[in-house]
Formats: structure tokens, sequence, C-alpha cells
């Protein structure tokens, strides 16, 4: 639905920014912007890790393990009352 976002659009993002923050408070948000992106970043990544590392040592386990033996079927059980 919407583009990326181009040049235009961020001069008048900034504008806007500017018009309702103020030239003093703009810097200050956009560092605690910029520290919460990087956070959600590293967050992420670590998720990612995990996850991978997860996925790896569980195809290790399934690999190591021994291949299950076939059990024989069990036999049906016999009636006493069905004799012939």
């Amino acid at each position: 639905m919407f583009g990326p976002i181009g040049m235009p659009e961020l001069i008048v993002i900034f504008v806007i920014a500017l018009l309702i923050f103020g030239p003093r408070k703009l810097p200050e948000l956009g560092k605690s912007l910029g520290k919460s992106l990087a956070e959600f970043k590293r967050a992420s990544n670590e998720l990612r890790s995990t996850l991978e590392e997860e996925v790896r040592l569980e195809e290790q386990a399934v690999r190591k393990a021994p291949p299950a033996a076939p059990q024989p079927p069990e036999p049906a059980p016999q009636n006493a009352d069905t004799g012939a």
C-alpha cells in the first residue's frame, strides 16, 4: 500500500516533528528513539540466535539418536468364551 519513504516525505516528517516538539526537545527525542531501536535490534538478534542454537541442538540430537528397532506386533487377545 505504502511505498518506501523518500527524501521529500522525510523532510515533511522532520518539519512536523520540529513544529510539534520544538528545536530543544527534538535532539533528545531522536537520541531516545535511537536507543530504543538499538535495544530492539539487539533483543531480536538475541532471540534469533537463541532459536537457531536450539534448532541446531535439536538436529544434532536427532542425528545422534540410534534408530528405533521395530517392535513386533502384539498378539490379539483371545477370549475363553469363543472357543470352538
